[in-house]
């Protein structure tokens, strides 16, 4: 594996991780009233095109770190719409 590919690896962990508190803390309170739907919804839709340009480009590190992130994003989409 290349340094640049690594390099991805690491960025895409830290920004996708950055997600978990916010995902665990929205879960538990059951609450998402600072969050912005519209947010969420446009976040969702870039990080979306994003995993499908990293599966166009085969870009392992992009794949990843979009795939895990648009799931995590979906959940507080989730709680948001249930919650709100």
């Amino acid at each position: 594996m290349d340094s640049i590919t690594i390099v991805g690896f690491i960025a895409g962990t830290l920004t996708t991780v950055a997600y978990i508190p916010q995902v665990i803390r929205s879960w538990r309170l059951k609450e998402t009233k600072d969050i912005s739907l519209s947010m969420l919804v446009l976040y969702a839709v870039g990080v979306f095109l994003w995993f499908v340009y990293g599966v166009w480009t085969n870009a392992l590190p992009i794949i990843a770190a979009n795939g895990i992130s648009l799931v995590l994003i979906l959940v507080l989409l989730g709680i948001k719409l249930r919650y709100r």
